[in-house]
């Protein structure tokens, strides 16, 4: 690493640490985290989730992708039925990506471009790993953790692609996008996994991550992250490319 790259390499990954700087909205998230948590009753759940309509209408729109493939027979009527058929831990990693895109769209060109690229990536993934799940039913997957995850799987380019935005923002002069490839490239996965643990994402979803990039070994045949990864397989976008 050059002296330059290092010099990038110790920003990012203080920036990374900052969930303010990375998510910005946190009114919604701090205390639906805390709620979480404290294993509030639902019902607090469901205030914290409604007192901002655009989540609310996001909830309600990603549940109703899940639950059309995922076994079940109809869409939900309500906010709560939403909520409460998704779970704490899938409404939070819902919201989170929520308030994380919603952050990404303030970026400056040409990095809103470019996490524009990953994000519809993302999304492209997360709707391929939804339809494969026609071929696990009766296997007790979670078609809510298989979304939720793949919502995830290139979470490490979009992290330090956004932290390098931020950075170049307050610099006085410029880095060079050069150093951006070079951080990814070759320290993406030490800046995904203090990301995950910076920013406070459950372990069940770093763990299934890992497994999904092949990064460790799964307990079990049919998961989210062994879903995930055939398809990043597929399209060679694996942390730890499998040898041939």
């Amino acid at each position: 690493m050059t002296d330059l790259e290092q010099q990038v390499f110790t920003q990012v990954h203080a920036i990374i640490g900052n969930e303010e700087q990375v998510i910005g909205r946190r009114g919604i998230l701090i205390p639906l985290k805390k709620a979480i948590i404290a294993e509030s009753d639902v019902r607090n759940v469901i205030d914290i989730v409604s007192s901002d309509p655009a989540l609310s209408a996001h909830l309600l729109w990603r549940s109703h992708c899940a639950d059309c493939v995922g076994f079940g027979t109809h869409r939900n009527r309500s906010l709560k039925d939403a909520l409460v058929r998704l779970g704490q831990i899938n409404i939070y990693r819902y919201a989170f990506s929520f308030y994380l895109k919603e952050r990404l769209d303030e970026l400056a060109e040409p990095y809103k471009k470019l996490v524009q690229g990953y994000w519809t990536l993302t999304e492209d993934i997360a709707a391929e790993a939804l339809d494969s799940l026609q071929r696990f039913k009766g296997k007790g997957i979670n078609p809510d953790e298989v979304q939720t995850l793949a919502l995830f799987s290139v979470f490490g380019e979009i992290i330090v692609l956004s932290a390098f935005a931020y950075l170049n923002d307050n610099a006085l002069k410029p880095y060079p996008l050069g150093v951006l490839k070079s951080l990814i490239d070759n320290h993406q996965q030490t800046l995904t996994l203090q990301a995950f643990a910076a920013l406070g994402l459950d372990d069940d979803l770093r763990d299934e991550f890992m497994i999904a990039h092949n990064l460790q070994k799964a307990t079990e045949p049919y998961s989210a992250g062994m879903i995930l990864q055939t398809i990043l397989e597929k399209r060679n976008l694996l942390l730890n490319p499998k040898i041939k």
